[in-house]
Protein backbone atom coordinates (compact mmCIF):
# COMPACT_ATOMS: atom_id res chain seq x y z
CA UNK A 1 0.00 0.00 0.00
CA UNK A 2 1.29 3.26 -0.86
CA UNK A 3 -0.02 7.03 -0.01
CA UNK A 4 0.67 8.98 -3.38
CA UNK A 5 0.45 13.12 -3.19
CA UNK A 6 -1.01 13.07 -7.20
CA UNK A 7 -1.17 11.08 -9.97
CA UNK A 8 1.62 11.65 -12.24
CA UNK A 9 3.36 8.09 -10.94
CA UNK A 10 0.78 6.35 -12.52
CA UNK A 11 0.66 5.96 -16.08
CA UNK A 12 -3.25 6.44 -17.31
CA UNK A 13 -3.57 3.39 -19.63
CA UNK A 14 -3.00 1.68 -16.06
CA UNK A 15 -4.92 3.79 -13.83
CA UNK A 16 -7.86 3.51 -16.03
CA UNK A 17 -7.88 -0.19 -16.26
CA UNK A 18 -9.10 -0.17 -12.52
CA UNK A 19 -12.90 -0.74 -12.17
CA UNK A 20 -14.38 2.82 -12.32
CA UNK A 21 -17.99 1.97 -12.46
CA UNK A 22 -19.60 4.55 -14.87
CA UNK A 23 -18.62 7.81 -14.27
CA UNK A 24 -16.04 9.59 -16.51
CA UNK A 25 -14.92 11.51 -13.72
CA UNK A 26 -12.70 8.82 -11.77
CA UNK A 27 -10.76 8.52 -15.15
CA UNK A 28 -6.91 9.33 -14.97
CA UNK A 29 -7.40 12.33 -17.49
CA UNK A 30 -10.36 14.17 -15.05
CA UNK A 31 -8.45 13.39 -11.71
CA UNK A 32 -5.07 14.42 -13.03
CA UNK A 33 -5.73 16.72 -14.94
CA UNK A 34 -7.27 19.05 -11.75
CA UNK A 35 -4.31 18.19 -10.04
CA UNK A 36 -1.77 19.44 -12.70
CA UNK A 37 -3.73 22.38 -14.30
CA UNK A 38 -4.65 24.88 -11.13
CA UNK A 39 -7.74 23.17 -10.28
CA UNK A 40 -7.01 22.72 -6.45
CA UNK A 41 -4.55 25.26 -5.71
CA UNK A 42 -6.61 27.29 -3.28
CA UNK A 43 -9.43 25.89 -2.68
CA UNK A 44 -8.62 23.48 0.11
CA UNK A 45 -7.43 20.10 -1.60
CA UNK A 46 -4.31 18.38 -1.27
CA UNK A 47 -4.04 14.80 -3.02
CA UNK A 48 -3.33 12.10 -0.61
CA UNK A 49 -4.51 9.05 -2.89
CA UNK A 50 -3.86 5.17 -1.51
CA UNK A 51 -3.07 2.61 -4.34
CA UNK A 52 -2.41 -0.96 -3.58
CA UNK A 53 0.10 -3.09 -5.94
CA UNK A 54 0.00 -6.85 -6.41
CA UNK A 55 3.69 -8.08 -7.81
CA UNK A 56 4.10 -3.98 -9.40
CA UNK A 57 0.28 -4.46 -10.93
CA UNK A 58 -1.48 -1.66 -9.60
CA UNK A 59 -5.07 -3.70 -8.10
CA UNK A 60 -6.64 -0.94 -5.88
CA UNK A 61 -6.62 2.65 -5.31
CA UNK A 62 -9.00 5.29 -3.64
CA UNK A 63 -8.97 8.57 -4.73
CA UNK A 64 -8.15 10.39 -0.97
CA UNK A 65 -7.76 14.05 0.19
CA UNK A 66 -6.87 16.28 2.68
CA UNK A 67 -8.99 19.11 3.00
CA UNK A 68 -8.77 22.16 5.12
CA UNK A 69 -12.13 23.49 4.65
CA UNK A 70 -15.32 21.82 3.67
CA UNK A 71 -15.59 23.56 -0.03
CA UNK A 72 -16.69 21.79 -2.93
CA UNK A 73 -17.87 18.27 -1.08
CA UNK A 74 -21.83 19.03 -1.11
CA UNK A 75 -22.29 16.63 1.74
CA UNK A 76 -22.39 19.63 4.17
CA UNK A 77 -20.61 19.55 7.67
CA UNK A 78 -20.10 23.12 8.81
CA UNK A 79 -22.27 22.75 12.13
CA UNK A 80 -20.15 20.09 12.83
CA UNK A 81 -16.94 21.06 12.37
CA UNK A 82 -18.19 24.78 14.56
CA UNK A 83 -19.47 22.40 16.99
CA UNK A 84 -16.52 20.22 16.78
CA UNK A 85 -14.27 23.31 17.18
CA UNK A 86 -16.01 24.88 20.15
CA UNK A 87 -15.68 21.81 22.29
CA UNK A 88 -11.72 22.76 21.87
CA UNK A 89 -11.29 20.52 18.54
CA UNK A 90 -9.15 20.96 15.57
CA UNK A 91 -11.88 19.84 12.89
CA UNK A 92 -9.35 20.50 10.00
CA UNK A 93 -7.50 19.13 8.70
CA UNK A 94 -9.98 15.84 7.71
CA UNK A 95 -9.61 13.62 5.03
CA UNK A 96 -11.63 13.35 2.08
CA UNK A 97 -12.68 10.17 -0.60
CA UNK A 98 -14.50 12.36 -3.20
CA UNK A 99 -13.97 13.72 -7.03
CA UNK A 100 -13.15 17.77 -6.13
CA UNK A 101 -16.23 20.31 -7.31
CA UNK A 102 -18.24 16.96 -8.45
CA UNK A 103 -21.37 15.90 -6.54
CA UNK A 104 -21.66 12.67 -8.76
CA UNK A 105 -22.46 9.42 -7.15
CA UNK A 106 -19.88 6.36 -8.00
CA UNK A 107 -16.94 3.77 -6.60
CA UNK A 108 -14.88 5.20 -4.08
CA UNK A 109 -12.98 1.80 -3.45
CA UNK A 110 -11.18 1.09 -6.78
CA UNK A 111 -9.93 -2.49 -8.33
CA UNK A 112 -8.84 -5.07 -10.38
CA UNK A 113 -8.90 -8.33 -10.04
CA UNK A 114 -9.54 -11.70 -11.81
CA UNK A 115 -12.15 -13.26 -9.58
CA UNK A 116 -14.60 -11.32 -6.84
CA UNK A 117 -12.81 -13.11 -4.07
CA UNK A 118 -9.64 -10.75 -4.91
CA UNK A 119 -11.71 -7.66 -5.59
CA UNK A 120 -13.32 -8.11 -2.30
CA UNK A 121 -9.88 -8.74 -0.43
CA UNK A 122 -8.75 -5.73 -2.10
CA UNK A 123 -11.17 -3.61 -0.66
CA UNK A 124 -10.58 -4.80 2.51
CA UNK A 125 -7.05 -3.85 2.60
CA UNK A 126 -8.16 -0.28 1.01
CA UNK A 127 -10.64 0.08 3.73
CA UNK A 128 -7.90 -1.04 6.97
CA UNK A 129 -5.70 1.54 5.00
CA UNK A 130 -7.77 4.44 5.02
CA UNK A 131 -8.83 3.98 8.68
CA UNK A 132 -5.13 3.63 9.54
CA UNK A 133 -4.39 6.85 7.72
CA UNK A 134 -6.72 8.50 9.53
CA UNK A 135 -5.94 7.42 13.18
CA UNK A 136 -2.07 7.24 12.31
CA UNK A 137 -2.45 11.28 11.14
CA UNK A 138 -4.65 11.94 14.60
CA UNK A 139 -7.14 13.55 12.26
CA UNK A 140 -10.53 14.51 13.52
CA UNK A 141 -12.12 12.53 10.95
CA UNK A 142 -12.98 10.73 7.47
CA UNK A 143 -15.76 11.16 4.89
CA UNK A 144 -16.16 9.17 1.82
CA UNK A 145 -18.99 11.23 0.05
CA UNK A 146 -21.55 9.90 -3.23
CA UNK A 147 -20.34 6.26 -2.79
CA UNK A 148 -21.92 3.66 -4.75
CA UNK A 149 -24.55 1.77 -2.36
CA UNK A 150 -22.78 -1.49 -2.63
CA UNK A 151 -19.69 0.51 -0.71
CA UNK A 152 -21.77 2.09 1.88
CA UNK A 153 -22.93 -1.48 3.35
CA UNK A 154 -18.91 -2.33 3.06
CA UNK A 155 -17.59 1.01 4.85
CA UNK A 156 -20.86 0.82 7.73
CA UNK A 157 -19.29 -2.44 8.63
CA UNK A 158 -16.10 -0.95 9.24
CA UNK A 159 -17.54 1.68 11.70
CA UNK A 160 -18.43 4.63 9.20
CA UNK A 161 -21.71 6.19 9.73
CA UNK A 162 -24.17 6.91 6.97
CA UNK A 163 -25.62 9.55 6.04
CA UNK A 164 -28.34 9.99 3.31
CA UNK A 165 -28.55 13.00 0.92
CA UNK A 166 -31.02 14.09 -2.10
CA UNK A 167 -30.84 14.44 -5.51
CA UNK A 168 -32.96 14.98 -8.75
CA UNK A 169 -32.05 12.50 -11.99
CA UNK A 170 -34.47 12.45 -15.51
CA UNK A 171 -35.00 8.18 -15.72
CA UNK A 172 -35.49 6.84 -19.50
CA UNK A 173 -38.17 4.80 -19.83
CA UNK A 174 -36.77 3.64 -23.10
CA UNK A 175 -38.70 6.93 -24.53
CA UNK A 176 -39.00 7.12 -27.95
CA UNK A 177 -38.18 10.59 -28.68
CA UNK A 178 -38.49 13.31 -26.78
CA UNK A 179 -42.47 13.56 -27.57
CA UNK A 180 -43.09 10.11 -26.13
CA UNK A 181 -41.60 11.55 -22.72
CA UNK A 182 -43.99 14.31 -23.04
CA UNK A 183 -46.93 12.24 -23.61
CA UNK A 184 -46.25 10.26 -20.16
CA UNK A 185 -46.68 13.61 -18.04
CA UNK A 186 -49.96 15.41 -17.21
CA UNK A 187 -51.82 17.97 -19.52
CA UNK A 188 -50.70 20.71 -16.91
CA UNK A 189 -46.48 19.55 -17.10
CA UNK A 190 -46.82 18.80 -20.73
CA UNK A 191 -47.67 22.31 -21.92
CA UNK A 192 -45.45 24.03 -19.33
CA UNK A 193 -42.71 22.40 -20.84
CA UNK A 194 -43.50 23.32 -24.34
CA UNK A 195 -44.56 26.67 -23.29
CA UNK A 196 -41.03 26.90 -21.95
CA UNK A 197 -39.46 25.71 -25.30
CA UNK A 198 -41.14 27.58 -27.59
CA UNK A 199 -40.14 30.62 -25.43
CA UNK A 200 -36.50 29.84 -26.23
CA UNK A 201 -37.20 29.59 -30.02
CA UNK A 202 -39.25 32.70 -30.59
CA UNK A 203 -36.16 34.32 -28.77
CA UNK A 204 -34.22 33.48 -32.05
CA UNK A 205 -32.10 31.08 -30.42
CA UNK A 206 -30.83 27.95 -31.87
CA UNK A 207 -28.62 25.21 -29.77
CA UNK A 208 -25.93 23.03 -31.05
CA UNK A 209 -24.32 19.97 -28.96
CA UNK A 210 -20.50 19.17 -29.30
CA UNK A 211 -18.75 16.37 -28.85
CA UNK A 212 -15.45 17.59 -26.73
CA UNK A 213 -13.45 16.37 -30.07
CA UNK A 214 -15.30 19.14 -31.99
CA UNK A 215 -14.76 21.70 -29.66
CA UNK A 216 -12.13 24.64 -30.20
CA UNK A 217 -10.04 26.35 -28.25
CA UNK A 218 -12.17 29.41 -28.99
CA UNK A 219 -15.35 27.89 -28.29
CA UNK A 220 -13.78 26.69 -24.96
CA UNK A 221 -12.86 30.39 -24.61
CA UNK A 222 -16.60 30.99 -24.75
CA UNK A 223 -17.93 28.56 -22.59
CA UNK A 224 -14.93 29.47 -20.34
CA UNK A 225 -16.89 33.36 -19.87
CA UNK A 226 -20.00 31.98 -19.04
CA UNK A 227 -18.68 29.72 -16.55
CA UNK A 228 -17.11 31.92 -14.82
CA UNK A 229 -19.83 34.70 -14.53
CA UNK A 230 -21.66 32.23 -12.83
CA UNK A 231 -18.96 31.75 -10.08
CA UNK A 232 -18.92 35.32 -9.88
CA UNK A 233 -22.33 35.92 -9.40
CA UNK A 234 -23.23 32.85 -6.68
CA UNK A 235 -20.10 31.24 -5.40
CA UNK A 236 -16.75 33.60 -6.10
CA UNK A 237 -13.72 32.72 -7.85
CA UNK A 238 -14.14 29.80 -10.34
CA UNK A 239 -12.95 26.07 -9.45
CA UNK A 240 -11.59 24.79 -13.20
CA UNK A 241 -9.14 26.56 -14.95
CA UNK A 242 -9.25 27.28 -19.25
CA UNK A 243 -6.73 24.76 -19.41
CA UNK A 244 -8.89 21.95 -17.75
CA UNK A 245 -11.58 22.52 -20.23
CA UNK A 246 -9.38 22.24 -23.28
CA UNK A 247 -7.02 18.88 -22.02
CA UNK A 248 -10.64 17.52 -21.23
CA UNK A 249 -11.82 18.31 -24.78
CA UNK A 250 -8.41 16.68 -26.16
CA UNK A 251 -8.46 13.45 -24.07
CA UNK A 252 -11.64 12.89 -23.30
CA UNK A 253 -13.48 13.47 -26.53
CA UNK A 254 -15.94 11.58 -26.45
CA UNK A 255 -17.10 11.61 -22.68
CA UNK A 256 -16.96 15.38 -22.95
CA UNK A 257 -20.37 17.51 -24.41
CA UNK A 258 -20.56 20.98 -24.68
CA UNK A 259 -24.17 22.52 -25.44
CA UNK A 260 -23.89 26.02 -26.47
CA UNK A 261 -26.96 28.45 -27.26
CA UNK A 262 -26.60 31.59 -30.31
CA UNK A 263 -28.45 34.58 -31.18
CA UNK A 264 -27.62 34.44 -34.99
CA UNK A 265 -23.33 34.15 -34.18
CA UNK A 266 -23.41 35.26 -31.52
CA UNK A 267 -23.02 32.81 -28.58
CA UNK A 268 -25.43 33.77 -25.92
CA UNK A 269 -24.67 30.06 -23.64
CA UNK A 270 -23.40 27.43 -23.01
CA UNK A 271 -23.68 24.16 -20.71
CA UNK A 272 -21.11 21.65 -19.86
CA UNK A 273 -21.52 17.74 -19.29
CA UNK A 274 -20.41 14.64 -19.49
CA UNK A 275 -20.93 11.41 -20.39
CA UNK A 276 -20.60 8.20 -18.45
CA UNK A 277 -21.75 4.43 -20.20
CA UNK A 278 -24.82 4.87 -19.29
CA UNK A 279 -25.55 8.24 -17.84
CA UNK A 280 -24.94 12.04 -19.53
CA UNK A 281 -23.71 14.21 -16.16
CA UNK A 282 -24.62 17.75 -16.82
CA UNK A 283 -22.23 20.06 -14.72
CA UNK A 284 -22.49 23.60 -15.42
CA UNK A 285 -23.73 26.23 -16.94
CA UNK A 286 -23.41 29.90 -17.86
CA UNK A 287 -24.53 32.72 -19.69
CA UNK A 288 -23.79 36.54 -21.11
CA UNK A 289 -27.72 37.85 -20.44
CA UNK A 290 -31.20 36.41 -19.25
CA UNK A 291 -33.16 34.84 -21.87
CA UNK A 292 -36.16 33.69 -20.52
CA UNK A 293 -36.31 29.65 -20.26
CA UNK A 294 -33.06 29.43 -21.64
CA UNK A 295 -31.92 27.16 -18.91
CA UNK A 296 -34.26 24.82 -18.27
CA UNK A 297 -33.84 24.78 -22.57
CA UNK A 298 -29.74 23.56 -22.36
CA UNK A 299 -29.31 22.00 -18.57
CA UNK A 300 -33.35 20.19 -19.30
CA UNK A 301 -34.67 19.32 -22.60
CA UNK A 302 -31.34 19.46 -24.58
CA UNK A 303 -30.00 16.68 -22.54
CA UNK A 304 -32.90 14.71 -21.62
CA UNK A 305 -33.26 14.63 -25.65
CA UNK A 306 -29.37 13.39 -25.98
CA UNK A 307 -30.46 10.71 -23.47
CA UNK A 308 -33.32 9.68 -25.29
CA UNK A 309 -31.40 9.64 -29.12
CA UNK A 310 -28.42 7.57 -27.51
CA UNK A 311 -30.57 5.34 -25.60
CA UNK A 312 -28.68 6.11 -22.11
CA UNK A 313 -30.47 5.27 -18.94
CA UNK A 314 -30.34 8.40 -17.00
CA UNK A 315 -29.23 12.39 -16.57
CA UNK A 316 -27.74 13.51 -13.16
CA UNK A 317 -28.27 17.39 -13.41
CA UNK A 318 -26.37 17.87 -10.27
CA UNK A 319 -27.39 19.06 -7.30
CA UNK A 320 -30.56 21.03 -5.63
CA UNK A 321 -33.51 21.68 -7.60
CA UNK A 322 -36.89 20.92 -6.29
CA UNK A 323 -37.97 22.86 -9.71
CA UNK A 324 -36.84 19.59 -11.48
CA UNK A 325 -39.60 17.68 -10.47
CA UNK A 326 -41.96 19.68 -13.12
CA UNK A 327 -39.56 18.55 -15.41
CA UNK A 328 -39.49 15.01 -15.21
CA UNK A 329 -37.33 14.62 -12.11
CA UNK A 330 -37.42 11.88 -9.58
CA UNK A 331 -35.88 12.22 -6.34
CA UNK A 332 -33.26 9.83 -5.58
CA UNK A 333 -31.36 9.27 -2.50
CA UNK A 334 -27.24 9.72 -2.79
CA UNK A 335 -24.83 8.63 0.76
CA UNK A 336 -21.89 9.65 2.47
CA UNK A 337 -19.86 7.54 5.15
CA UNK A 338 -18.17 8.97 8.02
CA UNK A 339 -15.32 7.62 9.86
CA UNK A 340 -15.29 10.13 13.01
CA UNK A 341 -12.39 9.52 15.53
CA UNK A 342 -13.47 11.39 18.86
CA UNK A 343 -16.10 8.77 20.38
CA UNK A 344 -18.17 11.53 22.51
CA UNK A 345 -18.58 13.60 18.84
CA UNK A 346 -19.21 10.28 17.09
CA UNK A 347 -22.11 9.62 19.41
CA UNK A 348 -23.66 13.22 18.67
CA UNK A 349 -22.94 12.74 15.22
CA UNK A 350 -24.78 9.30 14.76
CA UNK A 351 -27.85 10.63 16.87
CA UNK A 352 -28.15 13.54 14.40
CA UNK A 353 -28.11 11.30 11.74
CA UNK A 354 -30.93 9.39 12.86
CA UNK A 355 -33.01 12.15 13.20
CA UNK A 356 -31.97 13.97 9.83
CA UNK A 357 -32.21 10.45 7.94
CA UNK A 358 -35.98 10.29 9.06
CA UNK A 359 -36.19 13.72 7.79
CA UNK A 360 -34.83 13.08 4.23
CA UNK A 361 -37.07 9.60 3.84
CA UNK A 362 -40.57 11.29 5.05
CA UNK A 363 -39.39 14.15 2.22
CA UNK A 364 -38.56 11.43 -0.20
CA UNK A 365 -42.07 10.58 0.29
CA UNK A 366 -43.63 13.22 0.29
CA UNK A 367 -42.25 14.32 -3.09
CA UNK A 368 -43.00 11.39 -4.89
CA UNK A 369 -46.54 11.94 -4.32
CA UNK A 370 -46.02 14.97 -6.83
CA UNK A 371 -44.50 13.51 -9.77
CA UNK A 372 -45.27 15.00 -12.90
CA UNK A 373 -46.48 11.62 -14.32
CA UNK A 374 -49.77 10.75 -15.50
CA UNK A 375 -49.41 7.43 -13.09
CA UNK A 376 -49.26 10.08 -10.47
CA UNK A 377 -52.14 12.10 -11.39
CA UNK A 378 -54.22 9.34 -12.53
CA UNK A 379 -54.86 10.64 -15.67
Amino acid sequence: MQQLDGLAAIPAEEWNRLDRGDSPFLSHEFLYGLERLGCLDGHGWEAAHLVAYDHDVLVGAIPLYVKTNSYGEFVFDWSWADAYERAGGRYYPKLVSAIPFTPVRGPRLLTRGPTEVFTASIQEVLIAALIDRVQSSQLSSLHCLFPEEPEVDLLAAHGMLRRKGIQFHWRNRSYRDFADFLDGLSSKKRKQIRRERRRVQEQGIEIEILEGGRVSCAEWDTFYEFYCSTFHRRWGSPRFTREFFYVLGELLPRQTLLVMARRGRTPVAGAFAMLGKHTLYGRHWGCSEYIDNLHFELCYYQTIEYCIQNRLERMDAGVQGEHKLNRGFEPVATWSCHWIRQQGFRKAIEEFLRRETRGIDAYIAELNLHLPYKTVYGE
